[in-house]
């Protein structure tokens, strides 16, 4: 396998590591020269040939995981915080995550599969999911990615530079994808003197093609009621408020102009909620509402595990349509239905 790696200007690189069997294909690992060492934004994915290509990225950019001096996670899933752990048992580096993620991480940490199969299981029959579509969880056994991650060491707070030293990275809450997401200001001027206020490190939050997964916060000890989508768009535009001269995204591609973006994703959301009021003339559970959406195939198309992905999304979609008064849950209906109100 190629490694891919990308010299981004003013001391920072990336390394595009791989994500198995997904159609992102990969994570961008970005590597910013401090005077302690490399610190690296995200980790990627725990599998062995991801592992093997983030070493031979860093040899590549002329370091090693050896020398890196500390990790900071944009957000908890494994294809950012996967390798976190092997990072910090190779250097002894820090590994830094916002509270709300940290604590994900603590209880996925106390869990086991079963309790996750359970608990999908559960949340799936609420949402009106078939019998067909949750048996194999009910019967599911074995392992599941990302179970067992590593505990960070440091907490990055909203609005604190990070310990870079020799370095300007400030850290912006911006949660929607998950509740402790954060993108990082690199508030330095751009190497080529693009215009705008240096570079942000955007994660999953801004991406430069697609619009990222946001679905019900996924926690079985959280039964704290939440609004993903609002947080999502709230975040957008404090993203757009730094006006970046450019954008590193963690999947994808770096690219500029982030206010035309954000204006973009609030369009798109704006418009799948429409569309959704549009479908709830009549009253519809979560999963017949996501058999309705528009999504990239047909329903009958969709894997197995994107189907529970796109119920998660239907029903964020729902929390924000009910919290703007736009929709309501029929009244003892089971499992529970939406209508336009």
């Amino acid at each position: 396998m190629t490694t891919r790696t990308f010299d981004h200007g003013g001391g920072v690189r990336s390394v595009e590591v791989p994500i198995p069997d997904n159609p992102l294909g990969h994570t961008l690992v970005y590597v910013v020269d401090t005077d302690s060492g490399p610190v690296l934004v995200d980790t990627g994915w725990d599998d062995p040939a991801s592992w093997d290509t983030l070493r031979a990225g860093l040899a590549a950019c002329g370091t090693a995981v050896s020398d890196v001096h500390g990790v900071v996670i944009t957000h908890h899933h494994p294809d950012h915080h996967g390798l976190s752990d092997r990072v910090r048992e190779a250097s002894g580096a820090w590994v830094a995550m916002h509270a709300a993620d940290a604590a994900i991480v603590s209880r996925t940490r106390s869990g086991t599969a079963g309790q996750w199969y359970a608990y999908m299981a559960a949340k799936l029959t609420a949402a009106g999911a078939p019998e067909s579509h949750v048996a194999p969880l009910r019967r599911a056994r074995g392992t599941l990615p990302g179970l067992s991650p590593a505990l960070p060491d440091r907490e990055i707070v909203p609005g604190d530079l990070l310990p870079l030293p020799g370095r300007r990275l400030r850290a912006i809450w911006t949660p929607g994808h998950t509740p402790g997401h954060v993108c990082l200001h690199l508030e330095e001027d751009h190497p080529a003197q693009l215009p705008g206020h240096g570079r942000l490190f955007s994660g999953d939050h801004l991406l430069p093609g697609i619009s990222p997964h946001i679905g019900l916060y996924e926690d079985p000890d959280d039964l704290t009621v939440t609004d993903p989508l609002g947080d999502y768009l709230d975040s957008l535009e404090r993203a757009a408020r730094l006006t970046p001269a450019e954008i590193l995204p963690a999947h994808q591609h770096p690219f500029t102009d982030a206010p035309a973006r954000v204006t973009a994703l609030l369009a798109h959301h704006e418009q799948r909620l429409s569309g959704l009021l549009s479908l709830l003339t009549t009253p519809l559970t979560p999963w017949q509402l996501a058999e309705r959406m528009d999504w990239n195939r047909p329903w009958p198309q969709i894997p197995y595990g994107s189907r529970n992905i796109a119920v998660s999304e239907a029903e964020a979609h729902l929390r924000r349509l009910v919290e703007l008064g736009r929709a309501e849950a029929v009244p003892g209906s089971d499992p529970i239905t939406y209508v336009a109100a």
